[in-house]
């Protein structure tokens, strides 16, 4: 009658610990509109285009190598720089190292350990001959998994493990889109400092014409005034340009972990970038994101973290036993020593712990819902940035040709204004404001050309950019097996978007 209880207790213990370890599952879509109004548009614009014909299974502009996206031969060095200096990243890849290490131990609590306990003692009592026993024992130790403890366990760190890649990934795109910037923004200055420079010279003509006609009695020595303040103006922005250059130089340097330095570069004007790319569909989009691929990796660490903690309600069963020799056999003492063998089964079952194991359940599913929380707001800040990103392209695309049509006419009335002063037609003011009115625009039309560049960046960046090749192909492969396997179901709150 007992056997039969004890097996009944078993069985129910088994059964009811059926839920103590369920395997995630990720959603695989996201809301519709996440990227808002602009991004539909955008979609529909390149419905005609060679890109957008593409497999659908294309992971977009954000799949795209940054060798592929950035042509420069300069900025393609300096990015090569970085990525093998940069010390930031070589802190994300030792994570990466501290995750799989703890991975490893995860995986290894499966096996049973050993280990060699030899013991010696030397005895006497009332001064009787000592007597000497000894013992060389191997002990052995096995934890049965029939709860999902360790299950748990390993599956959490292997999420960390994942999570660990998507934060160094995360390292590199945004080191890849920082040196972007920071050489486009040298690229800007270097453009800028060009046309001061010709200003300035423009403006040391100007000032020495305008002596020439005060000489001659054409001018007034007003006008000669106002034009060396001008011109003195001109020369103190060159000064200004010349000091931001060697900050961003200073700061281009601290990204590739060395000390400040001239930098060789390409010209402004002469950059080049794909053209009709394509965006690819919202899935796809996340799942090139290192930030959402962590978001969802912390999600499925909480929740193996919380069947962990609800394996805590169950008994651990543990095997261990000995094995080796001694010469100590209770109270008699023999030589040589006897080879002794033992084994032992026990069952831990929590009764009263104060609370605890409740608490730290309670603590796991709190964990979990904060987990969910995070990644629907990472989700949120996904398709903002990326509706941001799209926005500022379009708008400096746009900007882009009224620009240039407002330089060439300012240019030719700097022109006019002051062939006309020459012959006396108009005054020094006017060409004052022209010229000065000329410079402004030409110095907003470079600024908006690396406005231009820095969106494309910023949405390269925000599409997940700047992907390993490697991972680029798991995840290429990944989407088409999701495909395949008609995988795609219902989103579900707080879930993740993909899973490797």
């Amino acid at each position: 009658m007992k056997k039969h209880i004890i097996l009944l207790s078993a069985a129910g213990l088994l059964f009811s610990s059926c839920g103590v370890y369920t395997k995630y599952k990720p959603a695989t879509e996201v809301p519709d509109g996440l990227y808002g109004e602009e991004m539909a548009a955008f979609t529909e614009s390149l419905a005609g285009s060679p890109a957008a014909t593409e497999d659908s299974l294309d992971l977009g502009l954000g799949g795209m190598d940054w060798h592929e996206f950035f042509t420069d031969p300069h900025l393609q060095a300096l990015i090569g720089q970085g990525l093998q200096n940069n010390t930031d990243y070589q802190s994300a890849q030792l994570r990466v190292e501290e995750a799989e290490a703890t991975l490893l131990s995860a995986k290894l609590a499966f096996l049973p350990s050993f280990a060699l306990a030899p013991q010696g003692t030397v005895s006497s009592f009332d001064s009787r001959k000592a007597t000497q026993t000894y013992s060389l024992p191997v002990t052995a130790s096995w934890e049965l998994d029939v709860f999902g403890r360790m299950r748990n366990a390993k599956k959490q760190s292997k999420a960390l493990y994942a999570q660990s890649q998507d934060y160094r990934q995360a390292v590199r795109t945004q080191l890849i889109a920082g040196i972007a910037n920071t050489y486009y923004t040298l690229l800007m200055l270097d453009q800028q400092l060009a046309i001061s420079r010709q200003t300035e010279e423009t403006w040391r003509e100007t000032v020495a014409s305008t002596r020439a006609l005060m000489n001659a009695g054409m001018a007034n020595e007003s006008a000669v005034s106002q034009m060396e303040a001008t011109y003195y103006q001109v020369q103190t922005s060159v000064l200004d340009l010349e000091e931001q250059i060697n900050q961003v130089e200073n700061s281009l340097a601290l990204l590739l972990a060395e000390t400040p330095r001239h930098y060789e570069r390409g010209v402004l004007a002469e950059q080049q970038f794909p053209v009709g790319f394509s965006i690819g569909i919202p899935v796809q989009m996340l799942s090139c994101r290192p930030d959402v691929r962590s978001a969802e990796r912390t999600l499925e660490a909480a929740f193996y973290g919380t069947n962990a903690a609800r394996s805590a309600f169950y008994p651990s069963i543990t095997l261990g036993g000995s094995a080796g020799w001694t010469n100590s056999a209770g109270s008699m003492i023999v030589n040589p020593g006897k080879f002794l063998a033992s084994a032992v089964g026990s069952l831990t079952q929590p009764l009263f712990a104060r609370g605890q194991v409740i608490a730290q359940y309670r603590i796991a599913r709190a964990q979990q819902e904060e987990a969910s929380l995070a990644f629907q707001q990472t989700l949120l800040n996904a398709g903002s940035e990326v509706n941001d990103a799209l926005t500022a392209w379009q708008t400096s695309l746009s900007k882009s040709e009224l620009l240039d049509k407002q330089v060439a006419s300012l240019q030719t009335a700097a022109r006019s204004t002051s062939l006309l002063m020459e012959h006396g037609n108009t005054t020094y003011l006017e060409v004052l404001t022209a010229r000065q009115t000329l410079l402004n625009a030409q110095l907003a039309q470079t600024a908006n050309r690396f406005s231009e560049i820095q969106s494309l960046i910023n949405l390269y960046k925000a599409l997940g950019g700047g992907q390993e090749k490697s991972v680029i192909i798991l995840l290429s492969l990944h989407l088409h097996f999701k495909c395949e396997g008609r995988a795609v179901r219902e989103v579900i709150p707080g879930q993740p978007v993909f899973n490797e």
